[in-house]
């Protein structure tokens, strides 16, 4: 057997599931390692492979070395204990399976060198040690309208110093940044983002909900701040404390381990009885931008139609219905007109004061040698503007000359373009529907209990839910929600947690059972035990997740990105091209004079058809297609109970031809019984129970449980007996076949029979007999032998998941391919697979042997993902095109894993898929959308219909057009919010 001890590690790239101490394993299961409810650690936020993760909160660094050299189980030990001497190390944490050792130090007390010395002095090579620290920040961005937008914030910010990657979301309109603290700060980011030309503002760092926002009423003058922060900064476990003076605000960052919110309160509140401290909670930094975006283009079209709207009347309605228009024609001086000047007056406001974020816009993608949509509205808007100043100025001055103005297209096309502007932010603002639906889950107030030491209830107060503590009691009324993640310590009942798993049947739930936030209490009255509060609990997780993922750029988004480079260039050239195309002919009088409108000229009527060309085709709604429809998606699927971190893996997923199951608490459900216990000698039933009850007790896999509890079952005494045991000394793992220790003078070995093979102990035909009976019924059979002998065997089952067969069957009617690969024995693993129907199978494989079995069938150009659960699955998972990780409850994130499924169903395999399959589809179907304006519209704007029906693009309607593309796009995006699951298992 192989000991293993399973972690977590936080702040590390997506493969790094850590391999440590001391957990059973062995080959009869294939180190199967199911994550029991108890050990499973919650989600962590990806670091995109950096290899250090500075915490600037709690001033505790995470670094990763690469390492070659740890061959056995027994170094690991060696290795942790040297590492841990060294001052200012937390915690270490090895795995050899990814060839990594996690370091968690104090940078103040240790430096990354040392930790690195200290390695090698163990015996260890350090084959990649990248020494710097990394911070994330998150930036809200302002003025982005296309891809090539999102593109030049990417760039300047690449081109900061300190910056180790930037990801900027357009839909979003979020930036995310990783940044080496020690060579620049948040100011020189944001800075970096407004030489750009666009607004940034701080969202925040990685640990933002681990603080608390607190409001002192009261006399306070500066000094009584400052020592209020003075003595702030001495609690253990706050972490850095800002305060604002002028309204009496304070925030806190702390450590969860160490301290809360409602302690962070009381302290100041007992620091002075001259004020009154209390939670104050800030209006979301998000929606107040949203919200005020939303504000600010509604105003603005507003203002334009108070202008837009006369010019319009003056121009195409009052001439066309005399007398009431004739005083429009009436000459103040030449041929200068009251309605040219009406209309000059009326149009100029909108031009350069509503109009001026174009200008602004447009100078900034210059200066970056770059053009969007801003450029191509200045560009027409300003050249219908300055041509019909030049009308006025000839009318003025000559009393000979008749021309038009268009002064009614720049005002119309300005408004047109800002109502779309205002749609579509509105409808942006529903693609992240479903994740603020998870976010508002949480209830606002819960029942906090304080407990005596006999555990009587001394009183019930209700708090705030963003003051509960980890440890707190609370207590949950029937039809409540539960506000964190905790354990129930008294009370029975059904759970509701189809907000979180998507799972509509309530959940039974008694003492010791665990709870997640946000989801309802039935019926019953529970107390429970908070557990995980704030950032740790798991709804955060998936939210943090969701937006991780709607940052990520999808790789079908190259297209858009290949397209916006030179999409503008080419419209502006298209443009210039069409007027040439109709100036020229017409001055030549190659088509008729009578095509020509009346009051209109030939410069005239191809400076029209030039504009409309500028103004009809939209980069925005080619850059919007593929983030609207990723955010939409996984705010879905995070709903549906199916976490998908990021839109490479939802597209990636769209082309899965091939699906490899692992079979231990992946096919089956992961919690083994013993069936039957045999003796193959003359010791006693109860000495062979008391043995495997020493030699199994530290183990946490599930068969070793199995057989724990079933000798606990026939040993009523155990604890007395196990007491008075010799201590289990010279524990050596042999990987792929079972364990080996010393029991006082006893040799004992757990294991199959290959271990027993290879320290020559013989198999008699009696105990090969009971192998092949149960192997029949897919039992796994684990042998105990002393002293050359074997002793005993018990057989061990795993039942199958009930829905395990129908997803089988529904995965080979979408055309896709099922494979079983476990390191089960053959005989057990094929009776599993036949019950599930799957025909292909791979037993007795250990963990790199699962990676290897991926990449053979990628060689065979499959498109494979592989669903997995444990410690084991992680290089597979890894291997894999798409990883789906097996989860349960408040512990859903397994790393390695692309997508995980919250609910531990099967059928969120197929719903996964299918999710990917109908994002994918909608993707498409946004680019037709986007293209198709373009496509179709650049030609009719360009006048190709105008000598064959006489129909034209009017600059005003083609601006309508423009305006459209980008909400039909977004609108498009929403329906997946109509997203149902495969019907064969809608519930």
């Amino acid at each position: 057997m192989m000991c293993l001890k399973v972690e977590t590690c936080y702040y590390l790239t997506k493969n790094c599931v850590v391999v440590h101490d001391c957990v059973f394993g062995n080959s009869y299961s294939d180190m199967d390692l199911h994550w029991e409810e108890d050990l499973r650690m919650p989600f962590f936020q990806q670091s995109n492979g950096s290899r250090s993760i500075h915490n600037v909160d709690q001033g505790v660094t995470t670094i990763m070395f690469k390492i070659g050299g740890v061959e056995s189980a027994s170094s690991l030990t060696s290795i942790e204990s040297k590492i841990q001497k060294v001052d200012g190390v937390d915690s270490i944490t090895v795995s050899p399976l990814q060839g990594q050792i996690v370091v968690k130090y104090v940078p103040e007390i240790v430096n990354a060198k040392s930790i690195k010395e200290a390695i090698e002095a163990a015996g260890v090579q350090v084959t990649e040690f990248l020494e710097q620290e990394i911070a994330v920040c998150r930036l809200k961005i302002k003025g982005m309208s296309c891809t090539s937008c999102s593109e030049s914030i990417e760039t300047a910010l690449s081109m900061v110093g300190g910056v180790k990657k930037a990801v900027v979301g357009l839909a979003l309109e979020e930036a995310k940044i990783n940044y080496d603290p020690n060579a620049t700060n948040t100011d020189r980011i944001i800075e970096a983002v407004v030489d750009a030309g666009f607004g940034a503002d701080l969202v925040g760092s990685e640990n933002d909900a681990n603080k608390v926002h607190v409001k002192l009423e009261g006399i306070i003058s500066p000094e009584d701040m400052a020592a209020i922060k003075q003595s702030l900064e001495s609690v253990d476990g706050v972490n850095h404390v800002e305060m604002s003076t002028n309204d009496g605000k304070v925030t806190v960052s702390f450590d969860p381990d160490f301290t809360g919110p409602r302690s962070i309160i009381s302290f100041i509140q007992g620091t002075s009885t001259c004020y009154q401290a209390s939670l104050y909670i800030p209006e979301s930094q998000r929606d107040t931008e949203r919200n005020h975006e939303i504000r600010t283009y509604r105003n603005l079209f507003f203002l334009s139609c108070l202008f837009s709207v006369p010019v319009f009347v003056f121009s195409m309605v009052l001439p066309m219905i005399p007398p009431y228009g004739n005083w429009l024609s009436y000459k103040i001086h030449n041929m200068l007109t009251v309605g040219m000047v009406s209309r000059w007056v009326l149009c100029t406001p909108v031009q350069f004061v509503i109009g001026r974020r174009f200008y602004v816009g447009s100078y900034h993608a210059l200066r970056r040698r770059s053009a969007n949509m801003d450029v191509l509205v200045a560009l027409g808007t300003n050249a219908a503007y300055f041509y019909s100043v030049y009308t006025v100025i000839k009318a003025l001055v000559s009393d000979k000359f008749e021309g038009q103005d268009f002064f009614e297209t720049s005002t119309m096309l300005i408004s047109f373009i800002l109502l779309g502007k205002y749609l579509e932010s509105m409808a942006k603002g529903r693609t992240s529907d479903a994740l603020s639906k998870l976010t508002d889950l949480a209830p606002d107030t819960a029942c906090l209990l304080t407990i005596n030491k006999e555990g009587n209830i001394l009183s019930e107060t209700e708090i705030n839910t963003r003051l509960i503590e980890r440890n707190d009691i609370l207590k949950i009324f029937p039809g409540s929600k539960f506000p964190v993640d905790g354990i129930v310590v008294e009370g029975q009942g059904y759970v509701n947690e189809s907000m979180i798993t998507g799972e509509p049947t309530p959940v039974a739930k008694t003492k010791d059972d665990r709870v997640i936030g946000g989801t309802v209490n039935e019926n019953g009255c529970f107390l429970i035990k908070a557990t995980h509060v704030g950032s740790e609990t798991a709804l955060s997780q998936i939210v943090q997740i969701v937006e991780a993922a709607q940052l990520a750029r999808a790789p079908v988004q190259k297209l858009a990105d290949q397209v916006s480079k030179f999409f503008v260039p080419a419209v502006v050239l298209a443009a210039f091209v069409t007027w040439l195309g109709w100036f020229i002919p017409g001055v030549a009088g190659i088509y008729p004079k009578s095509w020509i409108p009346k009051a209109m000229d030939e410069f005239e009527l191809a400076l029209q058809f030039g504009i409309s060309v500028l103004v009809v085709a939209c980069p925005c709604a080619l850059g919007l297609a593929t983030p609207t429809a990723v955010m939409v998606a996984t705010g879905k699927g995070a709903s549906q109970g199916v976490l998908i971190k990021g839109g490479n893996a939802l597209e990636k997923a769209h082309k899965v031809n091939t699906v490899v199951f692992d079979k231990t608490g992946t096919l089956t459900v992961g919690k083994p019984v013993v069936t039957s216990a045999v003796l193959f000698s003359r010791i006693s039933m109860e000495e062979f129970c008391d043995i495997a009850i020493a030699v199994e007790a530290n183990s946490e896999h599930p068969i070793a449980k199995a057989v724990v509890e079933h000798a606990k079952n026939q040993l009523p005494k155990h604890k007395t007996r196990t007491n008075n045991h010799e201590p289990v000394n010279d524990f050596e793992a042999h990987p792929g076949a079972g364990v080996e220790c010393k029991l006082g003078a006893k040799t004992v070995l757990v294991g199959n029979k290959r271990l027993m093979k290879l320290f020559n102990v013989p198999v008699s035909p009696e105990v090969e007999n009971y192998f092949s009976d149960n192997e029949k019924l897919a039992r796994t059979c684990v042998l105990l032998a002393i002293d050359g002998k074997v002793a005993g065997a018990v057989a061990v089952t795993d039942p199958v998941k009930p829905e395990a067969a129908r997803v089988v069957s529904f995965l080979r009617s979408m055309s896709i391919r099922s494979i079983m690969v476990t390191g089960d024995n053959w005989s057990t693993a094929t009776a599993i697979a036949k019950e599930v129907g799957i025909e292909n199978v791979f037993a007795e494989t250990d963990p790199l042997g699962k990676a290897d079995k991926i990449k053979d069938l990628q060689a065979k150009g499959m498109i494979v993902a592989m669903v997995g659960d444990g410690i084991n699955d992680s290089p597979a998972l890894v291997a894999a095109n798409v990883g789906m990780a097996i989860g349960a409850g408040t512990d859903v994130a397994i790393e390695a894993a692309d997508i995980v499924l919250i609910k531990s169903n099967l059928e969120d395999v197929i719903t996964a898929i299918d999710l990917s399959k109908k994002t994918i589809s909608r993707i498409r179907l946004n680019y037709v959308w986007a293209l198709g304006y373009n496509v179709l519209g650049l030609p009719v704007a360009a006048g190709i219909l105008f000598p064959i029906a006489g129909i034209r693009l009017p600059p005003w309607l083609a601006g309508a057009c423009m305006a459209a593309s980008s909400v039909s796009v977004v609108c498009s995006s929403l329906l997946l919010q109509t997203y149902k699951k495969p019907f064969a298992y809608s519930r």
